[in-house]
């Protein structure tokens, strides 16, 4: 499928409001586009509508943007159940729950929405393949990936990822976009799991999450131990606990189906603490308590 390529994205959808969801539409919208939100429900509207908010409200109170600058912000940003509502988008940027079926469904529902043969249907997946899902449509040319990184209004990188069919007009126009209108950096990743960063990064974490099961030190020692030891802004556990351990278990999962090494295998800890609700700091409590 081919299109008059777009030189300028002004309307931007995001489907799914949830952390990385509602951060994205965040940007996008700092970035003075017309930025629409779908989410399945009412509750689930108010939930991104309260994120989004929070956020800029942060950002005002520590001198990253003005009240002006954050009313003028949510202005732009309309927040829909309704997917038909992402018709007339240039480019729309999935950010549902981590599950390939649920990601291929929404792109084949945006295959048959949005108007425009060169639009860019775009995805912020951390490990499915760009590829799959862009074999749920009928222009697998115009899929891409823009794995941004959470928290998304402040982290400056964005992997742009192409599947085998991704168009080179695509590509100039995710970069173009993510660049000039977005401001942020690109490094550009071949379509397997984990992309540059997780592929390096997840491995670590699963070190740490193994060494704590083991006994051999607390959690809180590992963490201290890489703050102070390494210089790293943030322990490997505490780091897990931020982007979610449920996201950190589809993670390894997706890299040890791709790649069958053992350093991708999820610990028993892991999975134990996902199925017990111990999810990180979204869910209170994870290696590190998060209440209040």
């Amino acid at each position: 499928m081919t299109g008059t390529p777009i030189s300028s994205i002004s309307r931007v959808g995001v489907v799914g409001g949830g952390r990385m969801g509602a951060g994205i539409a965040e940007v996008c919208a700092r970035a003075g586009l017309d930025t629409v939100v779908r989410e399945a429900d009412a509750t689930a509207l108010r939930a991104a509508r309260e994120r989004i908010t929070r956020s800029l409200d942060r950002a005002v109170g520590r001198g990253k943007a003005t009240a002006d600058e954050r009313d003028a912000a949510l202005a732009r940003i309309v927040l829909t159940a309704d997917l038909d509502d992402m018709a007339d988008r240039q480019l729309v940027v999935e950010a549902v729950v981590e599950d390939a079926g649920v990601k291929a469904e929404v792109f084949a529902g945006l295959d048959k929405i949005v108007e425009d043969p060169a639009a860019v249907l775009a995805t912020n997946t951390s490990s499915v393949p760009v590829m799959r899902l862009g074999m749920a449509t009928t222009r697998a040319d115009r899929v891409i990936g823009l794995h941004f990184f959470n928290p998304a209004p402040v982290m400056p990188l964005v992997e742009v990822v192409t599947s085998l069919h991704t168009g080179a007009e695509t590509l100039r126009t995710a970069e173009e976009f993510v660049t000039a209108t977005l401001g942020r950096r690109v490094i550009r990743s071949q379509d397997r799991a984990g992309f540059v960063v997780n592929a390096l990064l997840v491995p670590y974490l699963l070190s740490a999450i193994r060494m704590a099961e083991s006994g051999f030190a607390t959690a809180c020692d590992i963490d201290t131990g890489m703050e102070l030891g390494c210089a790293h802004p943030m322990g490997p556990l505490a780091l897990a606990d931020l982007i979610g351990l449920d996201t950190v278990l589809a993670i390894a999962e997706s890299l040890y189906e791709e790649f069958r090494e053992p350093l991708y295998a999820a610990p028993p800890l892991l999975r134990r603490m996902v199925e017990a609700g111990l999810l990180g700091r979204k869910a209170g409590r994870g290696f590190h308590p998060y209440q209040g």
